[in-house]
């Protein structure tokens, strides 16, 4: 099979965030199955991806020059809420114009306004077949990872 990683797309790493150890095994299974081999960071509650984010608790001394290329969030997490983690995202200078794509089992027509409104770039509701899983991680990832095109830092300046 081939490898998908387009020049330059190593080095772009996915943070995940979800509480749920099957979805993320699931995730991983669908994107190593898919050879898409970039560097996945875990954060399994609200609090653990903000530290990482923003290089506290266990996290601090981390590489701050390192940042998700893609941000994959669960919406029902211990300690923040998705929606909290969003929130504080985009309200940051060092990480409000990374792709947040919110993938939750919730079909809460509130819930998707409210994440939309709070500058999540995409909404997927999980499927529940494992097959379907797999593809839809691989379209998020293919989209996000090769075809999206973000912003070159100088430019933002």
């Amino acid at each position: 099979m081939a490898q998908y990683a387009a020049p330059g797309t190593e080095s772009k790493l996915i943070l995940l965030i979800e509480d749920n150890i099957d979805d993320e095994r699931l995730t991983l299974r669908a994107l190593r199955k898919n050879n898409i081999m970039n560097e996945v960071v875990v954060a399994c509650d609200g609090q653990e991806a903000i530290d990482y984010l923003f290089g506290a608790g266990s996290f601090s001394g981390r590489d701050m020059s390192v940042m998700p290329a893609v941000i994959i969030l669960d919406m029902k997490l211990p300690k923040l809420s998705g929606l909290e983690v969003l929130k504080r995202i985009r309200t940051d200078d060092r990480t409000k114009r990374i792709p947040v794509v919110v993938l939750t089992s919730s079909e809460d027509k509130t819930q998707v306004k409210q994440a939309y409104k709070t500058g999540a770039n995409s909404y997927i509701q999980k499927p529940n077949d494992p097959a379907e899983f797999s593809e839809m991680v691989l379209q998020v990832a293919m989209y996000w990872l090769l075809l999206n095109r973000t912003t070159p830092e100088r430019m933002l300046a």
